[in-house]
């Protein structure tokens, strides 16, 4: 399986983030644009920067240039987390660490969440935010855990259903639609939980720190 990652133009992940991910193979580092400004901050060289080129400062762009491939899309009918993640599929990536993906803008935001829903089939799209890590998932699905873990659960629309075994508060052929029921901050209470989707897209979010430091990813 090839992985890589993808710095965003949003929150600068941590280093530590980066360094437990290079760990798990994900070894090729891809900056949508922007995003290379915090690759220089965190003193990272990226493998590819992709983008318009718009957010990139020029001092950046000079550092890179003959470190990084820089390669420039202009065409506006998709975002540069899009175009990396086109150009990931392209060279045959199946799994994508989303990094700076959040930030002050909530539109940014969003949309990058809803990328990891309109890409869902093409590659497998992971997302760490401060300290949250996010994983889509359409089937049935067993996690590492321990006891006291905060795991959260959301779906999209009323055709999705999920039963859970592992959870303190248990879910039953349950439906979790957007906007009207999620489970929040649910509590695992054993070091495996269970989880049988049907249906739909469920985005599971868990602590970050708290599966690293347990190596429950």
């Amino acid at each position: 399986m090839k992985k890589c990652i993808i710095i965003a133009n949003g929150r600068a992940p941590s280093k530590k983030v980066i360094n437990f991910f290079e760990k798990k193979g994900y070894t090729t580092l891809i900056c949508a644009d922007g995003g290379a400004n915090s690759a220089k901050k965190l003193g990272l060289v990226p493998d590819y920067i992709i983008g318009d080129l718009d957010s990139v400062s020029p001092e950046t762009i000079k550092y890179f240039s003959d470190k990084s491939t820089i390669i420039k899309i202009t065409r506006q009918n998709d975002t540069d987390v899009e175009k990396c993640l086109k150009f990931a599929i392209k060279k045959g990536f199946t799994e994508a660490l989303l990094l700076g993906v959040t930030g002050d803008r909530l539109d940014h935001t969003i949309c990058n969440l809803g990328i990891v829903l309109k890409f869902f089939n093409k590659i497998e799209c992971n997302v760490v935010a401060e300290n949250s890590f996010l994983t889509p998932t359409n089937e049935s699905i067993t996690l590492k855990s321990k006891p006291g873990e905060t795991i959260s659960l959301y779906a999209f629309d009323s055709k999705t259903k999920i039963s859970s075994d592992g959870l303190k508060y248990q879910l039953k052929n349950s439906r979790l639609p957007f906007g009207e029921r999620e489970s929040t901050s649910n509590v695992a209470t054993q070091n495996e939980v269970k989880l049988n989707i049907r249906g739909g897209i469920v985005f599971i979010i868990r602590d970050f720190n708290f599966v690293a430091k347990n190596d429950l990813i």
